[in-house]
């Protein structure tokens, strides 16, 4: 060591020695402030900061070097090789180069370790190659001791300078100490080695003839090397500063990017691994850094999403096309969805090369949600308007269109391919007249109109019929911010339909003749007018037979039947003369006449209008009608007198089918007091107990005996007494009385039947209206509980006519209440228009033949008629019953012909339950002496 420090005290000049640590110093830092940029530089840059770092480093410690020889003093140097010179030169920059670029490539404790390896040892064989160029008379002997010290000293302290910076710490302080230890090895690797240095002088050695000045090689030296070191710290302190304001800059957008929390901004590598993360990521996604970073980015997919490689295929096309783009679900930690918009963007370093990409995610769930809810609300505003029943326009306060549905379009009739958004409601005026095939030009009109509905402090509406016939209905409203909005309705319909109700308040549907209340009024007026001798005849038409029509061939053919005679009284009815229809077949008419012949003519055209054949589809029907006239004021003083007598005249032609047409007669209308008081009378009958039952035996025709009885209606009047049923059943059934009066017999014959002690049978007659009654079932079942009679005791006898009626329904009914046990007869048989059609369709337990064919013995064609009855009876095996037996050769002859059952008069009068027991013992016949006289009408019907 004290060799080592006299070298340096006494064989170097201390001020080139100075020099040389300073210029050491400052080389080994420029080395270390180059190797800070080459750590912190990527690619091709980094390799140009570690030739830069190993360029000046080297230079300057080789620049060392050679200044630190020029002060050794203890030898005359004559000069230095050039080639030894700059091989020492090359070993410096190179070593240099080497140890840097270890130490920035690789990592851990190894990299600091090799690094100051190679630095030292670069370093020493520097020196040592250097030492050979130097040229002295004389020759060098060293202290090997001296020399591997040197050695170790500068591995020593290059591997302190290198681990100084280790792990990336680059701060000022570290700088420092780096380049010190650094500068340290350098100097006392030199002059430790210098220390064990012993020249020894030879007298006249050979000396070369190219050596370098060592006064040149000062001045060169220090100017290259202070030059080069100046240009290189420079260089360093530029970089320096851009880096700083680079990393200023990069922090301030960092900390933009981290501060953004409505975005997720972050960046992957070229493989999709998430290498940053910014707030606004972990506030979405719900990661935070530590948690995400170097994780595929791959996981914010959904399962489907990944095995279908959407992540990879998004990375392929941001790289292919530049940019990625697209909406979709993506996932957040806790498993959540929200409605992302994403975008990638490919990242390219400043050499093209593709180093990754950057990612922006933005929640827009509730963006999208705000717009699907836009958008259902303005598919439901198009639904609304366009399923509203009128047009709809919304116009601006300066009267341009701005809002309207496709029924407004329609109305108006513009042509599809206009577009009227946006036009004026005055250019739409003369739109709608350029497209108004009558051609009119007076849109101004038109606007002049409107415009003073919408201006109008609440607006106002008007209904107009346009070109195309239809009616339409304009509504303007104001809606207070100076727009209105107008409303179109199509009103066509409706006043089509007001007009048809106009006219049917005032015609018949089916006929289109005057209804009753146009033809009272016309009636009226027709009276009101009448002067002098003048008369106005009213007159009541009612098709005859018109039922039996429909039952034959359907209520379609009936129609068409009114139809047709409404249509030819129509036709015929001239100045002063009218007809109407007030329902069904009845029809009216009247005449204002001064001569009665004229009365006559328009009666006879309307006889023979309603008398002529019609044929329809084929099918002929023979129409006919009865007619009753009444004429004012002969007749009546009033319209509405005048048309009941007429009724009245009508009904005398039912009756008589011989007088077709009848004219009122004043006895008319004491027959017509007499049934409404006989009506009004039977309301209160029943619940006052004036009705009473009689009972008609029926015998067996051979032996005589007693086999069942008929049950008979009588009414007791309290002022009138005893009332013909032929009076009294008619009136029953046009008021609607007789279901409730047959069932009160049905009722009352059971419960008198079911005390008696002989078992014979009874038997009841059921009107039409019972046996269209759905319940009859029903009412018979509970009779036969209530009174407990046996249902083989009952019979029920039915009229032809009352099947025919709804023959199906009847018929049904008829089969039900025959399951029971219960017989059934038809009655008055042969007096129908199909007696045989009627047998065919049901199996009757009876045939009641009328008493017409009892009572005509004397032709020939009565009794074939009966004989054929009794053989048919025979076959079907139905019991034949003949009423109206008076005499005994009506008997004998019925016999004869072999009818079962016989009944009438000749076996007794009908009586009351109080008088049947003498009636029901088998006894002879009455002797002609004493034989009641015969009833008429007296049945129930």
């Amino acid at each position: 060591m004290l060799r080592v420090l006299s070298c340096m005290s006494l064989e170097h000049d201390v001020r080139l020695v100075v020099l040389a640590a300073l210029l050491c110093l400052v080389s080994c830092a420029s080395a270390m402030m180059l190797l800070k940029r080459a750590h912190r530089a990527d690619g091709f840059a980094r390799w140009i900061w570690l030739a830069a770092a190993g360029i000046s480093g080297g230079f300057g410690i080789w620049a060392t070097h050679f200044v630190a020889m020029l002060a050794y003093e203890a030898a005359q140097v004559l000069g230095y090789d050039p080639s030894r010179t700059l091989a020492s030169l090359a070993i410096s920059i190179v070593t240099t180069f080497l140890a840097v670029a270890v130490a920035t490539l690789l990592a851990g404790r190894s990299a600091y370790v090799m690094a100051g390896l190679l630095f030292g040892l670069g370093v020493s064989t520097m020196h040592f190659v250097g030492m050979t160029a130097i040229e002295f008379p004389g020759e060098i002997l060293w202290d090997v001791h001296l020399v591997w010290s040197a050695i170790l000293f500068a591995v020593l302290f290059s591997v302190a300078g290198f681990a100084a910076v280790r792990h990336g710490r680059w701060g000022a302080r570290r700088l420092a100490s780096a380049a010190s230890f650094l500068a340290l090895g350098i100097v006392s690797m030199h002059f430790t080695s210098m220390g064990g240095v012993t020249m020894t002088p030879v007298a006249d050695p050979p000396l070369p003839s190219n050596l370098l000045s060592p006064a040149l090689m000062v001045i060169v030296i220090v100017a290259t090397a202070t030059s080069l070191l100046f240009s290189v710290l420079a260089a360093a302190l530029f970089a320096s500063r851009t880096e700083t304001a680079t990393l200023a800059t990069n922090a301030r957008f960092r900390h933009l990017v981290q501060g953004v929390s409505d975005y997720a901004i972050y960046l992957l590598d070229p493989a999709g691994f998430v290498t940053n993360w910014n707030v606004g990521a972990q506030r979405l996604k719900g990661y935070v850094d530590r948690e995400i970073v170097g994780r595929n980015f791959a996981l914010f997919y959904s399962e489907e999403d990944r095995r279908a490689r959407a992540p990879e295929q998004a990375l392929e096309t941001a790289l292919l096309t530049g940019k990625f783009e697209t909406n979709g679900w993506r996932y957040r930690k806790d498993g959540t969805r929200f409605w992302a918009s994403v975008v990638i963007d490919p990242i390219y370093d400043e050499h093209k090369l593709h180093i990754g990409f950057a990612k922006i995610t933005r929640d827009c769930t509730e963006a999208t949600d705000s717009a699907a809810r836009l958008l259902d609300v303005t598919n439901n505003l198009s639904i609304a308007l366009n399923t509203m029943g009128h047009g709809i326009a919304l116009f601006d306060a300066n009267e341009k269109l701005i809002l309207h549905n496709e029924l407004f379009r329609e109305i108006i009739a513009f042509p599809p391919s206009l577009n009227i958004v946006g036009r004026s409601f005055h250019s739409l005026c003369y739109e709608r007249f350029k497209t108004d095939q009558t051609g009119s030009t007076n849109a101004d009109g038109l606007y002049a109109l409107h415009r003073a509905l919408f201006m109008a402090p609440g607006g106002g509406e008007t209904a107009r019929e346009v070109a195309n016939g239809r009616n339409i209905r304009t509504v303007h409203r104001p809606t207070g911010d100076g727009s209105f909005v107008m409303t179109l309705e199509d009103i066509t319909d409706r006043v089509h339909a007001e007009a048809k109700i106009r006219h049917l308040a005032r015609h018949d549907a089916l006929t289109g003749l005057a209804n009753r209340h146009q033809f009272a009024e016309r009636l009226d007026a027709a009276i009101d007018s009448v002067s002098g001798l003048e008369k106005v005849a009213a007159i009541c038409i009612d098709l005859d037979e018109f039922k039996e029509i429909n039952d034959r061939y359907g209520h379609a053919m009936g129609d068409k039947v009114l139809y047709e005679l409404a249509g030819r009284m129509q036709r015929l009815v001239g100045e002063n003369e009218a007809v109407g229809r007030f329902g069904g077949d009845e029809f009216v008419a009247f005449k204002r006449f001064l001569e009665d012949k004229d009365l006559e003519d328009f009666i006879g055209r309307l006889f023979r209008a309603l008398n002529e054949r019609i044929v329809i589809d084929t099918t002929e029907i023979l129409p006919g009608a009865s007619i009753g006239v009444s004429i004012y004021p002969l007749d009546a003083p009033d319209r509405e007198k005048l048309l009941n007598n007429a009724d009245m005249a009508m009904y005398r032609s039912k009756a008589q089918p011989d007088q077709r047409i009848s004219f009122y007669e004043a006895a008319m209308d004491e027959a017509a007091r007499e049934r409404r008081a006989i009506g009004r009378d039977l309301n209160v009958a029943l619940d006052e107990k004036q009705f009473f039952l009689v009972y008609q035996v029926q015998k067996c025709a051979r032996t005589r005996k007693t086999t069942g009885y008929e049950v008979l209606l009588r009414w007791r009047h309290p002022r009138r007494g005893l009332i013909s049923p032929a009076t009294f059943i008619p009136i029953a059934e046009e008021c609607g009385l007789i279901s409730a009066i047959g069932d009160w017999v049905l009722e009352e014959g059971c419960r008198e039947a079911a005390q008696w002690n002989l078992g014979h049978k009874i038997a009841v007659n059921l009107s039409p209206l019972q046996l269209g009654d759905v319940a009859l079932v029903d009412k018979v079942r509970s009779v036969l509980l209530r009174t407990g009679l046996s249902p083989s005791r009952l019979e029920l006898e039915v009229t032809e006519s009352a099947i025919i009626g709804d023959k199906g329904r009847a018929l049904h009914i008829l089969r039900q209440i025959r399951a029971m046990g219960v017989t059934i007869a038809i009655d008055d048989f042969g007096t129908g228009y199909s007696s045989l059609e009627t047998l065919r369709a049901f199996p009757f337990d009876k045939i009641k033949l009328d008493r017409s064919f009892v009572q005509d013995f004397d032709g020939r064609q009565s009794r074939a008629f009966i004989r054929a009855i009794v053989a048919l009876g025979n076959s079907l095996d139905v019991t034949i019953l003949a009423e109206g037996a008076e005499t005994e050769d009506q008997l004998d002859v019925l016999v004869a012909e072999g009818c079962d059952e016989v009944q009438g008069f000749l076996f007794g009068r009908p009586c009351p339950i109080s008088e049947l027991a003498d009636l029901s013992l088998d006894r002879p016949a009455l002797t002609a002496g004493n034989r009641p006289r015969p009833e008429t009408g007296m049945r129930n019907a």
